[in-house]
């Protein structure tokens, strides 16, 4: 009932000749001093120009109030614990959480076999997953990848433009008539511009809808904090599910390095918060992408005055 929910309101969205150095193999911290000798600016960009994946042609999109977490085919106490990490994290944003009994809006399903439920769900509602309005999802390739790649956990998420200042929609949804409506509500939206620049836009994403799918054999190595936080890390922002994470230290590896962290490190939320923190008024993907690094280190500054910051990584 829960998945049927979900999918339902998915509907109703309005190299040198000589012997090179030994490059140490050591995930970076974020920190000022760092193994590589890289600037900590140039490794966030690095990072975000990695991880991150907005919609084709669209800036990366962020939850934008509520979100209400739902899970689905796991026992009471292990679900709960689930639902409320997810929330704690999302809470920790800025973001509200919904009651007990709302309807989900991110939605985690535990599954023995992860691919067939995924090519299940997106046969018999495709348009749950590919809504088809401009920069509404990540497009075909990558559902299909979310299908056929075996992964312990696989993500498919919806985003739509809207306008900053009002929240109205400002892409037309297939299925809304265009001519004489009889219904306003299904008109295509019309959107007032008040600050005209090309530098600037007041058309930003907002992610609307996320389904997590977990396959229970390939995450019994880890911990449930661990599990929690990698979902939340991939399901409060638009992660590329084929980014390589190795080379910092990251939620993002856990399935390959458990050891590397029991929760988010500072990566981590300095990226969500960076993330979250941004205006997201620049026009462009390469300046929407430094607006969010601008914002990352500045959330890093932050940790920092707090005591929180990671010690740097030990040189090998």
């Amino acid at each position: 009932m829960m998945i049927e929910l979900f999918l339902a309101g998915a509907l109703l969205l309005s190299p040198p000749q000589t012997p090179a150095p030994a490059v140490s193999q050591v995930p970076v911290q974020l920190e000022d001093v760092v193994v590589s000798g890289r600037s900590l600016d140039g490794l966030i960009r690095d990072f975000v120009g990695e991880v991150a994946e907005p919609n084709r042609n669209r800036g990366l999109a962020r939850w934008n109030d509520r979100i209400c977490v739902g899970v689905a085919n796991l026992e009471g106490e292990i679900a709960q614990y689930l639902s409320d990490r997810i929330s704690t994290v999302a809470t920790d944003l800025g973001l509200s959480t919904g009651d007990p009994g709302c309807t989900p809006n991110l939605l985690v399903i535990a599954t023995a076999d992860a691919g067939d439920l995924a090519r299940k769900l997106t046969e018999e509602r495709r348009r749950a997953f590919r809504m088809g309005g401009a920069g509404m999802d990540r497009g075909g390739a990558a559902l299909r990848d979310f299908v056929e790649t075996d992964r312990p956990v696989r993500w498919w998420q919806m985003a739509i433009p809207v306008d900053a200042e009002t929240g109205d929609i400002a892409v037309r949804i297939p299925g809304r008539c265009t001519g004489d409506c009889i219904d306003a509500s299904d008109q295509a939206p019309q959107i007032y511009v008040h600050s005209a620049s090309r530098l600037t836009t007041q058309i930003v994403d907002n992610l609307t809808r996320a389904i997590i799918i977990v396959d229970v054999d390939q995450v019994s190595g880890v911990s449930a904090l661990q599990l929690a936080d990698y979902i939340a890390m991939v399901s409060l922002a638009q992660i590329d599910p084929n980014a390589d994470t190795s080379s910092y230290a990251s939620i993002l590896n856990v399935f390959d390095a458990p050891e590397i962290s029991d929760s988010l490190t500072d990566w981590d939320r300095a990226y969500l918060d960076g993330l979250y923190s941004a205006e997201r008024n620049h026009q462009g993907e390469r300046a929407d992408t430094n607006e969010i690094a601008g914002s990352i280190r500045r959330s890093h500054e932050r940790l920092r005055e707090e005591g929180e910051a990671e010690e740097p990584a030990p040189e090998q």
